[in-house]
């Protein structure tokens, strides 16, 4: 059975850091890509980041130079380091790999607030 399961989420004050992690079982985890979406109450989902098999990162331009996504294949885990936190950050964030086939986790709630 597939599980991805996130953790990490929470209330951060704007400015702040958070590091999202999703442990992953049930795949052959280091041939997935694996990625965050992020979904704010009455928005599409929406990517974050990603990283490939190889390593290969890519991100939204709306978290450049603030969010590192980064991966553990030994641990079969994917990060998120989230830093210089924004209240438009709010949102449920979504863990998801994919191959030929695509696998999402239950999500974790970060919200950013003072």
């Amino acid at each position: 059975q597939v599980q991805l399961v996130e953790s990490g989420g929470g209330l951060v004050q704007p400015g702040g850091s958070l590091r999202l992690s999703c442990a992953a079982s049930g795949i052959s985890f280091n041939i997935y890509t694996m990625a965050w979406y992020r979904q704010a109450p009455g928005k599409q989902r929406e990517l974050v980041a990603q990283i490939t098999s190889g390593g290969t990162t890519n991100y939204a331009d709306f978290v450049k130079g603030r969010f590192t996504i980064s991966r553990d294949n030994a641990q079969n885990t994917v990060y998120l380091q989230m830093n210089s936190l924004k209240p438009e950050d709010t949102a449920v964030y979504y863990c998801n790999a994919r191959t030929w086939i695509t696998y999402w986790g239950q999500g974790t709630q970060v919200t950013v607030s003072s």
